[in-house]
């Protein structure tokens, strides 16, 4: 009996001993923790939880282009949604991270940090460039992903993965230095926190560009000129992709603080949530007076639109600037949709350059309304006043030049871009093909096996 208490109670000592020694080695180390370094780690986490949650918006885009695309060509968005992320990656890690943020020349590109190779594993700053590099490329496959909306449904595989390399490796970023990197409009003092312009912009008219120079999907006008409705095969998975899209974009624009120690993100968050509200009630009135019912699609494309919309001004103006932002953007959107289609006859199967082109251009403008240097200045976004609180139109102007000049550099690139892939590999997908769905005809598969999906011209 006295042997097996002696055995426990030496157990027990080994053990504190034990606990002892390990604990001798941890707790300095946590004493020697600071509030700077806790702020650090904190900036860090909150940089790379938010890059999470637009990363999540990824299957967001797929299944708001999915549902509101025919069941013929379900894989094939989903294919595309998969890989402009993932040749996007490997484009934005080798130069375009780079030309984004690296030294500028002249205000227009930068010309170091490739290959992540300012990212030093062994130093903090080192580490904080892994992070911030994570942060951006979700950003940029956004950029890429809406072009996949517009052009969907007869594009050619190959072109598709060929145009997401170059807008991840070039085009986006040069927008991105510009703005973010500390390019010529940064320096005249532009605002767009979250990237209204430099993400939604530039991804709705390199949009813009492709459908022009892809043409219309069989049967989707007349010869007289009238526009025919092709309606989507899935709605629910079109609600379900908004709903992802609309959780995503708190990281989106709160995470554009890249500091979880900057408390505006609580602000930021109420304006996105209020201008997305807004933007929906506003896009379903605005349908229904229109053409007599509470269109969904159109419901949805207003949260999106409201969305976008608030992406530059979210950390610069009120909530209730916020809300007239968003409806606003609900209004524009369903009458943009409308022009684009019926007017300019410019096939846009899922609305995305109304959505991010137009409503991005908005929102930027929007900053040089209705930014209140009180908001900006908590947030970092920049004290400044819009016209409608008292700065005058000199933060309007220089919004207007980023607007005016980054759709000159999109929308001229991509019409090169997509050009040369139009003369070389092909950019359209044959009529055959079109009509029996490249779901079979590039990937050889149904998305729906074993459901009769009847094909029309």
């Amino acid at each position: 009996m006295l042997k097996k208490i002696f055995s426990t109670k030496l157990k027990l000592i080994l053990f504190l001993l034990g606990l002892f020694t390990i604990t001798g080695g941890i707790l300095p180390a946590f004493a020697e923790a600071t509030a700077e370094s806790n702020a650090v780690a904190i900036d860090t986490v909150w940089t790379l939880v938010a890059a999470f949650l637009v990363f999540f918006m990824q299957p967001g885009f797929a299944m708001v282009e999915v549902g509101f695309t025919r069941a013929k060509n379900a894989s094939n968005i989903l294919m595309k949604n998969l890989m402009d992320f993932s040749v996007g990656s490997i484009a934005f890690w080798l130069v375009g991270f780079g030309i984004m943020f690296g030294s500028s020349a002249f205000g227009l590109f930068g010309t170091n940090g490739f290959f992540l190779s300012a990212a030093n594993p062994s130093t903090g700053e080192g580490l904080w460039q892994f992070a911030y590099w994570m942060f951006q490329i979700v950003f940029a496959a956004t950029a890429a992903t809406i072009v996949s909306g517009s052009m969907a449904e007869r594009t050619k595989f190959i072109a598709y993965l060929i145009y997401s390399i170059f807008i991840c490796a070039l085009i986006y970023p040069v927008v991105g230095h510009w703005i973010w990197g500390g390019g010529w409009l940064s320096s005249k003092g532009i605002i767009d926190f979250a990237g209204s312009t430099v993400v939604h912009s530039v991804g709705g008219w390199a949009a813009l560009a492709g459908a022009i120079m892809l043409g219309p999907r069989l049967g989707k006008y007349t010869k007289a000129g009238i526009s025919k409705a092709i309606p989507g095969h899935n709605i629910p998975l079109a609600a379900l992709g908004v709903f992802i899209l609309w959780f995503g974009w708190f990281g989106f624009n709160a995470g554009s603080t890249t500091a979880g120690t900057n408390l505006s993100i609580a602000t930021i968050a109420v304006t996105t949530n209020l201008a997305a509200a807004a933007a929906a009630i506003m896009a379903m009135f605005t349908a229904w007076k229109r053409f007599g019912k509470p269109d969904t699609s159109m419901a949805f494309n207003g949260v999106l639109a409201g969305l976008v919309a608030i992406t530059a001004p979210c950390a610069s103006v009120s909530p209730l600037s916020a809300i007239i932002i968003g409806a606003v953007a609900g209004v524009l959107v369903v009458l943009s949709v409308e022009f684009i289609d019926k007017v300019l006859h410019v096939d846009d199967p899922v609305g995305a350059i109304s959505v991010h082109g137009v409503c991005g251009a908005f929102g930027t403008l929007a900053v040089g309304l209705f930014a209140q240097a009180s908001y900006g200045e908590a947030s970092g976004a920049g004290a400044v006043n819009g016209l409608f609180f008292g700065g005058g139109l000199t933060q309007f102007i220089i919004q207007l030049t980023g607007v005016v000049s980054v759709f000159i550099w999109v929308f001229g690139a991509a019409l090169i871009l997509f050009g040369i892939i139009k003369v070389t590999v092909g950019l359209r997908a044959s009529k055959e093909e079109e009509l029996k769905g490249l779901d079979i005809s590039e990937h050889g598969m149904e998305s729906y096996s074993g459901f009769q999906i009847f094909t029309t011209e």
